[in-house]
C-alpha cells in the first residue's frame, strides 16, 4: 500500500533528474536507489526531508538531494518534504523553533519584529540567533526520528495487514473449496 500510494505522488525519476535546482549533482543522479520505493529508503527520505526542513538555511532543496545522495535515500521524498517549511509555513515554525530554543536555553523573552535588512541583522539577530538555531536544530532532530521511526511503522504495518488480508483470502477460498468438495 505505502509503495502504491507514493507512487501517484512521486514524479517520474527522468522529469525529476531535469529539475534545474539538481543540475549541480550530473551524473550522481543516475544512481537507481535514489528513486527505489521500499521501506528503508522510504523512511530515511523522510528523515533527511524533517531534518532540513527545520534548519533556517537557505538552499533547502539542495541540503536534501545531496543528503539524500549520502545517505541513498529516495530522493523525490526527501526533497518534497522540505517544502513542509515553505514561505506561508516558515514564520510560524521559525518562531516556535525560536520560543523552543529559548525555554531550553532558559533566556528571558526579548521583544522584537523582524524587518529584512542588513540593519536589523546587526541589531537584533545577535540576539535571537542562539535561541532560533538551537530550537531548530532540537526540533529537527526530533522530527527526523518521528518522521524516520512512524515511516517505518506504518510502512510495516500495512505489509502485515496486507499479509493477513491475504492469507484470510486463502483460507475463505480453501475453506469454500473444502464445502464444495463435501457437498459432492
Amino acid at each position: 500500500m505505502p509503495r502504491k500510494t507514493l507512487k501517484r505522488w512521486i514524479p517520474d525519476p527522468q522529469e525529476f533528474k531535469k529539475r534545474p535546482g539538481l543540475q549541480f549533482l550530473g551524473k550522481l543522479l543516475e544512481d537507481p536507489n535514489l528513486f527505489h520505493l521500499n521501506r528503508n529508503s522510504v523512511s530515511k527520505a523522510f528523515s533527511i526531508g524533517l531534518f532540513v526542513a527545520f534548519l533556517p538555511i537557505l538552499g533547502q532543496m539542495p541540503s536534501a538531494a545531496l543528503l539524500s545522495l549520502i545517505f541513498r535515500a529516495n530522493m523525490p521524498i526527501a526533497v518534497a518534504l522540505v517544502w513542509i517549511s515553505n514561505p506561508l509555513t516558515m514564520p510560524p515554525i521559525f518562531y516556535a523553533c525560536y520560543e523552543f530554543g529559548r525555554w531550553i536555553l532558559d533566556r528571558p523573552p526579548i521583544e522584537f519584529s523582524v524587518t529584512l535588512s542588513v540593519d536589523w541583522f546587526l541589531t537584533e539577530f545577535p540576539q535571537l540567533w542562539q535561541p532560533l538555531v538551537t530550537g531548530c536544530l532540537i526540533s529537527s532532530i526530533i522530527f527526523a526520528a518521528i518522521g524516520y521511526f512512524g515511516m517505518h511503522y506504518i510502512w510495516r504495518w500495512q505489509v502485515i495487514r496486507n499479509w493477513e488480508k491475504r492469507q484470510k483470502t486463502r483460507l475463505n477460498r480453501k475453506q469454500n473449496a473444502d464445502n464444495e468438495s463435501n457437498k459432492t
